[in-house]
């Protein structure tokens, strides 16, 4: 049934929530792991100065939490590939999605509510809107 499953990670907490229900479903229907982090500098192209530094930092961080990742994928048996890209995440994941033959996307949600979510908006909710692929959300544990 699924063959290519697509885990987007920011690193957070609801991002790792994701993590565990990915592999699981790999598991079961062996399927690879892919781990996609989305450096989005366009928050940061106003900076007179060191937005190269600070999409820098963000792709680093990018790399740790996609090695994260494949490493916990590795320790259950099932193979990861990673991935650190430029764009605007709903997008990159979308074309992700269709550049990778991917048939899940498994990806964590904050629960936000109310304002917080009018504000800061929801990339999970924009993937789950526009996603041509089934999309599997796991909310943070907040323990």
């Amino acid at each position: 049934m699924y063959d290519q499953i697509l885990v987007p990670t920011d690193g957070s907490p609801a991002a790792d929530a994701a993590i565990d229900h990915a592999i699981d479903l790999a598991k079961q229907y062996d399927a690879r792991i892919h781990a996609l982090y989305v450096v989005d500098g366009s928050a940061y192209s106003t900076l007179e100065a060191g937005s190269e530094i600070v999409v820098g930092a963000l792709e680093s961080e990018g790399e740790e939490a996609t090695d994260r990742v494949a490493e916990t994928a590795a320790d259950a048996g099932v193979e990861a590939v990673t991935s650190v890209v430029n764009g605007t995440a709903y997008r990159t994941i979308s074309e992700y999605v269709d550049d990778n033959a991917i048939d899940l996307i498994v990806m964590g949600t904050h629960g936000r509510q109310g304002l917080d979510r009018y504000l800061l908006g929801s990339v999970t909710e924009r993937v789950v809107r526009t996603a041509d692929v089934p999309v599997l959300t796991v909310r943070e544990n907040d323990e």
